[in-house]
Parts: C-alpha cells; sequence; structure tokens
C-alpha cells in the first residue's frame, strides 16, 4: 500500500495554512458506489482530489459502470476502475462514501462493501462521508461515539447507533469527514483533503474520548 506522505502546506504571511496543489501525491483514495449515488457527491470530491495528487478508484459492486443520480433522475454512468470482488482496502489510504439514497442502501445490505468500509474503521484510515453514505458506516460499526452530521433524516439512526449528530456544513472526528448535502462540498472537499493528508488516525483515541463522555 502507497503510504501517504506528510502534508504538503505553508504558512501564509497572516499565519494561516494554505493547501499546496500535490499534497496528496502517493496517496490511493477507494470511492465506494453503487448504482444511483448522487452525481455531484462523487465526481466534486474526486475532482479535488486528484487535483491534489491523489490517485481516484471507484470501487463498485457492479460491473463496467456505475450510474449516478443526478437531483430528480438519473445522471452519468462513471466507469468502474475495480470491482469490489477484487478490491483490497489495503490498496488504499482513504475512502470516500458518497451520498444519494439508493446508493448507500444498497451498500449497507452488501456484506462485501460492508466488510470493505469496516477495514478502513478498524485500522483508523481516514473516511469522508457526505449525505446519506454514513448508512453505511452505521452497518460497518463506524459511528459509535463519533462526531458527524449527514442528510437531516439519518439522525435518528445515527444517534441509535451510538453516534453524536450534529447540523452544520461538515464535521470533522478523528479522520472521519462528514457533510450534509451538495450544497456542503466545498467545505466538504476541503477538510477531506486536510484529514486525508493527514493519514492514519488513533481509532482507540475516539474511542477513549467516548468513553469519558459515558
Amino acid at each position: 500500500m502507497n503510504a501517504l506522505r506528510e502534508s504538503a502546506e505553508r504558512p501564509s504571511k497572516k499565519g494561516t495554512v494554505i493547501q499546496l496543489a500535490g499534497e496528496l501525491n502517493n496517496t490511493r483514495v477507494a470511492a465506494l458506489v453503487e448504482n444511483g449515488f448522487e452525481q455531484s457527491e462523487l465526481l466534486e470530491p474526486k475532482k479535488a482530489l486528484e487535483a491534489a495528487g491523489a490517485r481516484v478508484d471507484v470501487v463498485s459492486p457492479c460491473q463496467g459502470k456505475v450510474k449516478g443520480w443526478q437531483h430528480t433522475d438519473w445522471g452519468q454512468e462513471v466507469t468502474v476502475d475495480v470491482g469490489l470482488d477484487s478490491a483490497s482496502p489495503d490498496n488504499y489510504d482513504a475512502l470516500l462514501l458518497p451520498g444519494g439514497v439508493m446508493n448507500p442502501d444498497k451498500l449497507r445490505a452488501n456484506p462485501k462493501a460492508v466488510q470493505f468500509v469496516r477495514a478502513f474503521v478498524s485500522s483508523g484510515r481516514p473516511i469522508a462521508a457526505i449525505c446519506h453514505g454514513p448508512w453505511t458506516l452505521i452497518e460497518a460499526g463506524g459511528v459509535k461515539g463519533r462526531t458527524l452530521t449527514s442528510w437531516p433524516s439519518l439522525q435518528t439512526d445515527l444517534k441509535n447507533a451510538g453516534a453524536k449528530w450534529v447540523d452544520q456544513e461538515v464535521a470533522t472526528d478523528n479522520g472521519l469527514v462528514t457533510s450534509r448535502k451538495p450544497d456542503d462540498i466545498p467545505a466538504f472537499n476541503k477538510k477531506m483533503i486536510e484529514e486525508f493528508a493527514e493519514g492514519r488516525h488513533d481509532r482507540n483515541k475516539s474511542d477513549r474520548l467516548a468513553g469519558t463522555t459515558k
């Protein structure tokens, strides 16, 4: 597996951090999707990651092509780079979970997809999920004790799974980045790149923090 390189950042004159192109060089990202993924929630983050130097593979149970959803109708087809049956989580540094209602609803019912996601959760590799994407994280045991956001209709499911749900454009918790909807994509992309550049996070840290709040 290609290791995440250290983030290429430099301070501005005012001391703020400016993201540099190429900070995700040598980083491989898996974008796990099924038919019905929200088109903008795959294509726009994918474009941002690639602009930062990452290689993004579309991983899917579908063969050849996977079809997106755009607002209220079917969208464009996207080439599947790696079939889920042959995909190994060990080949990737980070995971992207786009939303759309049909997409995560199918993935969370697919044992191989859940196992794939669980490998990132258990290893502390960064994960970015938007809109309905956290549905699959629930099945993979990735939300208990974590602070995250999502499409509002998921908040009860997430709370019941032990998550702290917040209503904000982006939430970050120890390598887990979440957002609510397509309008949040600019903020989502920024935080996603930051967390992916940091690499693996200590999952036990989140568990310990969750334990102190019980």
